[in-house]
């Protein structure tokens, strides 16, 4: 294994591999660089000295500024580093020329729908309309378990507190997911679960949901009938007849839409694990594929990179759209824009908003920005995608299964064992990680500075997620997990 690595040689600090014991001399190119303190694993040292205001570069850019000076070898964090972003920030177009060639074709099995979308899981959906039918929902997962068998895979009830009490945008956007979760491809039926006095009851919501399949999604309201645990069942016997009528067939790759999110992160997430989904995300693009990228918040900072791969103007002026707008949130909640890592980010060598945005966005890899979606919006155009969603992980997850990513590839540094409505592939950016969490973790990219390439793991990575889109299950899913998350903005009544 690697001792650290310079990620770019412009950069002023390199990053410990493993933890560096203080007095420890390291050869780091043209630098010969005494450990002044111990370095943990993960955590940046000063190549040179830099001046107090001086900049700390990583990444081949600014991460912010000293707060004092910093001597060759010192450890370079929280205590001695600060952000250098501004609020809201005048952009220019200046595009870089991003092309990727084709490759060959790619296969996976999946579930054709009668509408041509195509899922990777043949489940059936029960979606409640509002939080207080959420323990129906709940009795009628567990007893529909029954129906699963041949090519039905699962009934799942996805409860949420929303659909009542909202008002204006916030409401809508209740409105918007839930209509998107009942079009999802990965669901060959859907039980739309009401309760009659909310505000999203079903006559509202069926003009969200527009033109649907009556065979494959089914509508109950809990006040108008005397039973409605036996009501339910007998449209959920219709559904699981319904969808075991689909059979898994053979699709091409281009067909996948693959949501890209980071969380827990660490100082290893910028330099293995969200590389290497970066090359997977190109990788899949280059066969025809989606790749959707969001957590705008966790974008501030190294928003230009992506900015100036938008493929067209106008794609770039969404693009700086979807950054100040989210900038706006926070402002209008009187919120620190760049107060943005964690604990657990800081713990883990991230220092600053531009260390972790800079690392963040490694996921997108060198494709250019087609499509720029606002929250809840589906995917429209094949290549890669940038979604406007928080960073919160069961949020954006979520933004990115109901705006068409069939699997969600997540990395950690941290770990965690959460799920979203669509099969979480967890990618753990160590291995330490990988072999102390293994219930949790589906992939280790650790390895990129043991023993494999970027390349070597980006091909490794997509070969896992086609057996997952033909039906090999992530770590969640075996342990029953999923969840789903509404982004919750307004006021409750």
């Amino acid at each position: 294994m690697q001792d650290f690595i310079r990620i770019n040689e412009n950069d002023n600090v390199a990053v410990a591999l493993r933890p560096i014991a203080k007095g420890e001399t390291l050869t780091v190119g043209q630098y010969q660089v005494t450990a002044l303190e111990e370095i943990p694993q993960g955590h940046k040292f000063a190549l040179k000295p830099i001046g107090k205001g001086g900049e700390v570069i990583k990444y081949g850019f600014r991460i912010g500024n000293a707060k004092e000076d910093i001597p060759a070898g010192g450890w370079v964090h929280v205590h001695n580093l600060k952000t250098a972003l501004g609020d809201l920030l005048d952009y220019q177009y200046e595009p870089v020329p991003s092309e990727l060639k084709e490759s060959a074709h790619a296969y996976f099995d999946g579930f054709r729908r009668t509408d041509g979308k195509v899922g990777v899981r043949n489940e059936i959906w029960i979606i409640p309309t509002v939080g207080c039918v959420n323990n129906i929902a709940q009795a009628l997962e567990r007893k529909a378990k029954e129906l699963v068998g041949g090519s039905l895979e699962d009934v799942i009830a996805f409860t949420h507190p929303y659909g009542c009490s909202q008002m204006g945008d916030d409401q809508e956007n209740t409105r918007t997911v839930l209509a998107d979760m009942i079009h999802h491809p990965n669901a060959g039926g859907v039980l739309v679960l009401g309760l009659g006095c909310e505000n999203s009851n079903i006559p509202v919501l069926r003009d969200y949901i527009g033109e649907y399949d009556e065979q494959r999604v089914k509508f109950l309201q809990c006040q108008d009938v005397e039973d409605e645990q036996a009501a339910a069942m007998e449209l959920l016997e219709e559904l699981a007849v319904y969808a075991k009528g689909f059979s898994r067939e053979t699709v091409d790759a281009s067909e996948l839409v693959i949501g890209m999110k980071c969380g827990g992160s660490d100082g290893l997430s910028g330099i293995t694990a969200n590389p290497v989904v970066g090359a997977f995300s190109d990788l899949l693009i280059s066969k025809g594929g989606t790749t959707i990228l969001t957590e705008v918040p966790e974008m501030f900072g190294a928003e230009t990179i992506l900015m100036n791969r938008c493929e067209t103007p106008e794609l770039f002026d969404k693009t700086v759209d979807l950054i100040n707008d989210f900038k706006n949130y926070f402002k209008s909640h009187n919120q620190t824009i760049y107060e943005n890592p964690s604990p657990g980010n800081k713990k883990g060598g991230i220092s600053t908003l531009e260390d972790k945005s800079l690392g963040c966005t490694q996921k997108s890899g060198s494709a250019p920005v087609k499509g720029v979606l606002g929250y809840g919006e589906p995917v429209q155009v094949k290549g890669l995608n940038l979604l406007s969603a928080p960073g919160n992980d069961l949020v954006a997850a979520t933004a990115l299964s109901v705006s068409g990513a069939q699997i969600v590839l997540f990395t950690t540094g941290r770990g965690t064992p959460f799920a979203s409505p669509v099969p979480t592939v967890k990618i753990s950016s160590n291995s330490k990680l990988a072999g102390h969490k293994d219930n949790w973790i589906d992939f280790n990219a650790g390895r990129m500075v043991e023993d494999k390439s970027k390349e070597e793991l980006a091909q490794e990575l997509f070969d896992y997620v086609l057996a997952v889109a033909s039906g090999k299950k992530v770590k969640a899913e075996e342990a029953g997990f999923h969840d789903m998350a509404i982004f919750k903005q307004g006021v409750t009544l």
